[in-house]
């Protein structure tokens, strides 16, 4: 169980278990987090390499805390390999999101989200509402302002009073 100084190597990591015989390089540069974190060997078969990096401990450190490794190496060895990377992904946002918020985790983040868009909805109502009563008192005055031009300037004629023989 210890570290023999290897360099940087690529390692092949194929699923088994899919139909097609591809296999996709990693960069290798010692045991990855999880296995540095948990104190063991890391193999080039290591399903956990690809996806926590050894540059990047917390990834895997947050993850484990809240999944533990048994449980992600269960579920990444259930999923095809072409999805494996988005759920790592989300594993390791919803740790995240967990270990901030234990109480509510993501849903905690998606509701704030809501939240910040109602608000901003509401807002825009308002403003919306806003505009449309400039805009009517604007309308208004103009409309005022036609009718009052001329009916203020009769220029002392009076034609209803004039008769024309």
């Amino acid at each position: 169980m210890e570290n023999t100084g290897e360099t940087t190597k690529p390692i092949a990591v194929s699923n088994a278990t899919s139909s097609s015989s591809s296999s996709v390089v990693y960069p290798f540069q010692g045991p990855c987090a999880a296995c540095k974190f948990l104190r063991r060997r890391c193999s080039e078969s290591c399903i956990l390499a690809p996806y926590f990096p050894p540059t990047d401990p917390m990834r895997f450190i947050n993850a484990h805390k809240v999944y533990g490794a048994s449980n992600i190496v269960k579920f990444l060895q259930e999923l095809p390999e072409s999805k494996r990377s988005d759920a790592v992904s989300s594993m390791v946002y919803e740790a995240n999101a967990r270990i901030r918020d234990p109480v509510y985790g993501c849903a905690g983040a998606i509701s704030h989200l809501q939240k910040q868009l109602n608000d901003v909805q509401a807002e825009l109502a308002m403003a919306q509402a806003e505009i449309f009563i400039m805009q009517s008192q604007k309308q208004q005055q103009q409309q005022n302002y036609n009718g009052s031009f001329w009916g203020d300037r009769n220029l002392g004629l009076d034609f209803e009073s004039t008769q024309w023989e």
